[in-house]
C-alpha cells in the first residue's frame, strides 16, 4: 500500500509538471521565435495547392498568412496526412491546422476547434452527360468520396457535427455502392472518364467541384440538392488554451472586419463567410 502511494503521489507531481510545462506552451514558442508552422494541404485546390512555382498558394493558405501577419510572426507549411492533421497530439511539430476542418464530435476529443472561417456546402457532381436530374436518381449508384472526411462519413450516415444552430443532417441517398479515395481530386479523375465508367457521381465540397469544372472537368453540380451544408475551422493542439484563445480572437477579427469574405470571394467566387 504504501508503495501504491508512493508511486501515486510521483505520478500527480509528474502531471502537474506536464500540466504546468504546456500552460501557454505554443503562444510562448510562436512568440518566441517570431514563426508559426501551419499544418495544412499540399493537393486541395483551391484551398491549399502546390502552384507550378512549386508555391504553397490558395484559401487556406491566405488565411494562415492573415493569421500570422496579425500575430506580427512568419508562417511556414507542414503538409502531413489528413488523418495526422485532424488527430491530435502533434507534440509540438505545428502550431495550427489550416486545412477546412470540418468541427465532428469525434474530432473534438483530440483537438481544439479554434474558431469557424467559413461554411461549405457539399454537392452532388456527376459526369456532364448523365442522366441524372436529382437525388433520387442516384439511388443504387456508384459513388466516390475522398477516404477519411466528411463525405465519407456522410455517405455512411455517420456524419455528426459538432457545432450550434447546423439543422439535422438528412440522408437522402441509398449508394449501391461507396468507393473511397486517398485525395479530393481522386474521384473526380475517375468521373471525368464518363457517366458510369468507374462512378456515377462524387460527394464533394462545392468549392472543389467548380474548381474541377472550371479546369476543365466535364462535370456538373446537380442544382437545388445540397447534401449538406458543414462549418470549417481552424484547429489547434489539445495543449494551450490561450494559444486557442489568442487565435480564436483574430479568427473572429477577419470574419467582423470583412477579410474572411474577402478571402472566399477571392478563390471561390463566393461570400462562404457567412452561416
Amino acid at each position: 500500500m504504501r508503495k501504491f502511494l508512493t508511486h501515486l503521489a510521483i505520478g500527480i507531481a509528474a502531471l502537474g509538471v506536464i500540466t504546468s510545462a504546456h500552460a501557454g506552451e505554443t503562444l510562448d514558442r510562436v512568440m518566441g521565435k517570431k514563426a508559426m508552422v501551419v499544418a495544412t494541404n499540399s493537393g486541395w485546390p483551391p484551398q491549399s495547392y502546390l502552384d507550378d512555382s512549386n508555391e504553397m498558394v490558395g484559401f487556406d493558405i491566405d488565411v494562415s498568412r492573415e493569421i500570422a501577419k496579425r500575430l506580427g510572426v512568419e508562417v511556414s507549411f507542414e503538409t502531413p496526412d489528413w488523418a495526422t492533421l485532424t488527430g491530435g497530439r502533434w507534440q509540438g511539430r505545428y502550431d495550427l491546422g489550416v486545412g477546412s476542418v470540418t468541427p465532428t464530435k469525434a474530432r473534438a476529443q483530440v483537438i481544439d476547434f479554434v474558431g469557424v472561417y467559413y461554411y461549405s456546402p457539399y454537392v452532388y457532381v456527376v459526369h456532364k452527360d448523365s442522366t441524372a436530374k436529382s437525388v433520387e436518381d442516384l439511388n443504387g449508384k456508384i459513388i466516390g468520396v475522398e477516404t477519411a472526411t466528411t463525405s465519407e462519413d456522410f455517405i455512411r450516415r455517420q456524419l455528426e457535427i459538432d457545432a450550434p444552430g447546423l439543422p439535422p443532417i438528412e440522408y437522402k441517398l441509398e449508394p449501391g455502392e461507396i468507393r473511397t479515395f486517398a485525395d479530393s481530386m481522386l474521384p473526380f479523375d475517375d468521373l471525368r472518364l464518363g457517366a458510369g465508367v468507374r462512378l456515377d457521381a462524387v460527394i464533394a465540397p462545392e468549392q472543389t467541384a467548380a474548381n474541377a469544372i472550371k479546369n476543365g472537368y466535364p462535370l456538373r453540380i446537380l442544382e437545388g440538392d445540397y447534401a449538406f451544408k458543414e462549418p470549417l475551422v481552424v484547429i489547434a493542439e489539445k495543449v494551450d488554451p490561450e494559444w486557442t484563445a489568442k487565435v480564436s480572437a483574430i479568427v473572429a477579427d477577419m470574419k467582423k472586419d470583412g477579410t474572411l469574405a474577402t478571402l472566399t470571394t477571392k478563390w471561390y467566387g463566393k461570400d462562404y463567410a457567412a452561416d
